[in-house]
């Protein structure tokens, strides 16, 4: 049951994070995710609210204002390899689109089985 958030400078397109979103979302089923398991949330901020380095640590193009940071929160168990095909789907979708990949910071994280409710208070896998 990911959990997808991205960051974005405002403005934006509807279609802008609708590509972002198809694209995460198309990579995370690519891994096994169930289709209908879309919980995805976008926070648009002002440049004064969303700072980042245009060029840190190694980006072969200089980040512009349509950078985007996509945080996935995951059940604990997903290995590095499927994170991997994961990240090789998004950015191959999103560079098809004419989206720049130096653009894009995805930042997965971890979460215990134990610590999702997904619904009505159950903890399913506790």
């Amino acid at each position: 049951m990911p959990i997808v958030t991205i960051t974005v400078t405002k403005p934006k397109s509807g279609e802008f994070k609708t590509q972002i979103l198809a694209a995460v979302h198309a990579a995370l089923c690519t891994a096994g995710v169930d289709p209908r398991d879309r919980f995805h949330r976008v926070l648009e901020l002002d440049a004064d609210d969303f700072r980042f380095d245009a060029s840190f640590p190694d980006v072969k193009t200089m980040r512009t204002s349509d950078f985007v940071l996509v945080e996935i929160q995951l059940g604990t168990g997903r290995s590095v390899k499927v994170k991997k095909d994961i990240l090789a789907h998004l950015t191959h979708s999103l560079s098809q689109t004419g989206f720049d990949p130096e653009n894009l910071m995805v930042v997965f994280q971890d979460i215990a089985w134990e610590n999702w409710s997904p619904a009505g208070g159950r903890v399913p896998h506790g």
